[in-house]
This record gives structure tokens, C-alpha cells and sequence, in this order.
């Protein structure tokens, strides 16, 4: 799989930097004084210093009302847990705590919500088994 690459609005390249940089863990690639390329996970995100336009609203999945727009990558079970533990440690407000979405159902999934400091909505996730990604059943 080839890495995506991820173009998204920032107000704040400070804190966009410590967010992503220290709190998420990602490297960081080259800069300007208007944007900042992130390495998630093997993959090409660039912070943009932009003014903000705000949320689009939600979509209730499984109970919860899920953010729109969101993104986020779907890592490993065991980088899962790890990614949740650090932005525990790092008292991060969760929109939707980390739980198991779809319980006993195809596509069951680790899941979470948060937001980085200019309020772009984050989703990770996690199956314990990969082939159920794009599962109907």
C-alpha cells in the first residue's frame, strides 16, 4: 500500500507542531512559515496555517455521534493501545473514548475521537483482524 497524503487546516503551527510532533510522536519533515509536513504513520501530513471554517456536524455510528469530517489511520492492534495510552498520559480530551465499536458484529473495531488543537476531529482504530476492515458480514 502506498502512503496517502493528507492536506488539512491549522490555526496555530505552534501548537500544531507540539500536537502532532510530541503528543502524536510523529517526525517532522520540511516546513515553511505556513505549513508543517508530518510523518503519521508512514503516511504525508501537512499542517496549513489557514483560517478556520469549522465542523461540517456529526453521523451517529454505533451509538455515537461521530464527527465529519474526521481522519486518521488504522494501525495494529498492539500500536493501538499504544497511541491510546500516550494521549491518556497526556490527559487528552476524547470526543469518543477508546472502546470496541461493533461488538460481536463483522468490521468489530478498536476505535477513538479526538480533536488537535485547531478542533480537527481524529479517528483511529484498530481490528484484531484486518480482514474485517471492509467486512459487510
Amino acid at each position: 500500500m502506498r502512503p496517502f497524503h493528507l492536506a488539512f487546516p491549522v490555526d496555530d503551527l505552534d501548537a500544531a507542531r507540539r500536537f502532532y510532533g510530541h503528543v502524536l510522536g510523529c517526525a517532522e519533515g520540511r516546513s515553511s512559515a505556513t505549513w508543517i509536513d508530518f510523518d503519521l504513520y508512514g503516511h504525508q501530513l501537512v499542517a496549513h496555517l489557514v483560517q478556520r471554517t469549522g465542523d461540517a456536524g456529526g453521523n451517529p455510528v454505533d451509538g455515537h455521534d461521530v464527527p465529519v469530517p474526521h481522519f486518521g489511520v488504522v494501525l495494529t492492534m498492539a500500536d493501538w493501545q499504544a497511541l491510546a495510552t500516550r494521549l491518556e498520559a497526556a490527559k487528552t480530551t476524547f470526543g469518543i473514548a477508546p472502546h470496541i465499536r461493533f461488538k460481536d458484529q463483522p468490521g468489530e473495531q478498536a476505535t477513538m475521537f479526538f480533536r488537535d488543537p485547531a478542533g480537527n476531529a481524529l479517528e483511529f482504530k484498530a481490528f484484531a483482524d484486518d480482514s474485517m476492515i471492509f467486512a459487510k458480514e
